[in-house]
């Protein structure tokens, strides 16, 4: 043998399976088909936020949550309709799960040296319905140093258990094949690829210069989803999200592939809820990409007015940071503007000041570099817009300024192939919003959600502007951001039992083979169901790759 386990993918999952691995003495293989600069994979681009429940940062801000509330919302989110089959250990996870987020997760995070930004962001606010889609209370919880301060802790562990003799690297080694006899997995097969220096998240070489053979007691699969593969997400997107659009920004880096799902089918092992996606509707092209086709995700508070290709406001529930999959629904299956393949904000300085945040580590140098008093600085005493938001609003190709609604709606035409926005149409709806601004309060859904989530102190305080009018001067200049689709997550895959162990067509454990992190739906081949409730995806890398790297290592 040439390790105890081979762990295929160098990322979130696989660097906290080798951890719990190495830790109980374990000899790993660590294989990655990109260079040393990317461990960590695309969890260390990521803003690092993670669901908790009843944590002390909500109780500090008076936020009442319990885990009777999370597994409410969890259950109402998910919408888990394939009990008797896809979804039979799926369920199992996502129960598991929110009790971890409501126990030991915090601890176990601290163990690490992991801690939380005080404030506590109020994300995926979901469907408008009590028993629906959504978090009842804020529980996305961002970590100090971002995705970044996530990673690291599992990337030093990896580091000393190399130099203990514990990992071996094995980087630009793609993985092409596992290795079966008699039933099991014992190895993998592969291409050597050339030696290729690229800066961390950039496209690297495929060429290859060499193969490879592995033989261990067990394989435990971490190699992400298929954000980066658009022909791999029009293959199982789903009819009931409408077309996909011709045109998407990528989310991810280019190695986020989805081919270990491909391979790991060929073998026998059984995927599941292929056709559930997480795509979000507020991507902008990066204006320094790292990656082909780099967008990043404006993470909005709730002020923005938010209109599809023709000018038009969307509907309930597709607000600003509300249901991201209704508002992607909404956008792809309207007959009139599936033949486009954006939508727009419309908003004022004074609300990209407060309001406005890019998920991304390199978005967040402040928090990334955990320099809080450059972060109370910039976020909380700043008249200006974070540094990084202001480099987009100026530099960025899907941001346009103006002082007039008339003016606004000329620039952003200009960004389009042809004139769809008449200005006296949207000018219509913003007074019309504008005038519900006059009282305390009002019948418009989000205005109403607005004034809501200003009563959460930690929205009050940095993610909610003041109420005003969009059309007042002072608010100003008038802001548009024309708005792609970006690729990001995929929500099924391997199915897996409780211990992330593999499982075949038959529904029976597949020896010595586990699956971790998205491969696996970040649990049981789809712990969410069809929506995330956010903060749940480096969360499920965690928790899936903690618990194959567990079993694993009590099994040999």
């Amino acid at each position: 043998m040439d390790a105890d386990v081979i762990v295929v993918g160098a990322g979130l999952a696989g660097l906290v399976a080798t951890h719990e691995l190495t830790s109980r003495g374990k000899r790993v293989a660590l294989l990655d088909q990109e260079n040393a600069a990317n461990l960590g994979g695309q969890a260390f681009w990521s803003f690092g936020g993670l669901f908790l429940v009843d944590s002390p940062e909500q109780r500090r801000l008076r936020v009442s949550d319990s885990v009777e509330l999370a597994w409410k919302d969890w259950q109402g989110s998910a919408a888990f309709d394939r009990l008797d089959d896809e979804d039979v250990w799926a369920a199992q996870w996502a129960r598991a799960y929110v009790e971890f987020a409501a126990g030991e997760k915090r601890s176990w995070l601290a163990s690490h040296g992991i801690a939380f930004l005080p404030m506590v962001g109020w994300a995926e606010r979901g469907n408008l319905r009590a028993d629906g889609h959504g978090n009842s209370v804020p529980r996305f919880h961002v970590a100090w140093g971002t995705g970044t301060g996530v990673v690291g802790p599992f990337v030093s562990s990896a580091e000393r258990a190399a130099d203990n003799g514990l990992v071996t690297f094995h980087h630009r080694h793609r993985v092409d094949e596992l290795v079966i006899s008699d039933g099991r997995v014992h190895g993998v097969r592969g291409a050597v690829l050339a030696a290729d220096e690229s800066a961390r998240g950039a496209a690297s070489s495929r060429e290859v210069v060499g193969d490879f053979e592995l033989s261990a007691q067990a394989v435990i699969v971490t190699t992400g989803g298929i954000g980066a593969n658009h022909e791999m997400v029009r293959r199982f997107w789903p009819d009931r999200l409408g077309s996909p659009p011709a045109t998407m920004v990528t989310g991810v880096p280019a190695y986020v592939d989805g081919r270990m799902l491909d391979i790991s089918a060929d073998a026998g092992v059984r995927l599941v809820n292929r056709d559930r996606m997480w795509h979000y509707t507020e991507g902008v092209q990066n204006w320094a990409p790292v990656w082909p086709g780099h967008g990043i995700r404006i993470l909005p508070g709730p002020s923005s007015m938010w209109f599809d290709a023709l000018g038009r406001r969307l509907p309930d529930p597709c607000l600003p940071g509300y249901d991201t999959l209704s508002t992607l629904r909404h956008l792809r299956t309207t007959p009139d503007i599936v033949g486009h393949d954006h939508s727009w904000f419309i908003l004022t300085q004074r609300i990209i000041e407060k309001e406005f945040a890019l998920s991304g580590s390199e978005q967040n140098p402040d928090i990334t570099s955990k320099d809080r008093g450059r972060f109370v600085r910039e976020r909380l005493l700043s008249k200006g817009a974070p540094a990084p938001v202001e480099a987009f609003k100026n530099n960025g190709a899907d941001f346009v300024v103006a002082a007039t609604i008339e003016d606004l709606v000329a620039a952003m035409n200009g960004l389009t192939d042809e004139p769809l926005l008449d200005p006296v149409r949207i000018r219509a709806q913003i007074e019309a919003r504008d005038l519900q601004m006059d009282n305390p309060f009002s019948k418009d859904s989000q205005v109403q959600g607005i004034r809501n989530s200003r009563r959460y102190l930690g929205d009050r305080l940095g993610r909610t502007a003041t109420p005003h009018k969009l059309l007042d001067p002072a608010a100003g200049p008038l802001i548009g951001v024309r708005l792609h689709v970006l690729t990001r997550k995929t929500l099924g895959g391997i199915q897996t039992d409780l211990a992330s162990r593999a499982l075949g067509l038959d529904g029976q454990v597949v020896d010595g083979l586990y699956a971790a992190g998205e491969v696996a739906g970040f649990g049981g081949g789809g712990v969410h169901g069809y929506n995330a409730l956010e903060g749940t995806f480096l969360g499920g890398c965690l928790f899936s790759g903690r618990a194959a790297g567990r079993d694993a290592a009590d099994r040999l």
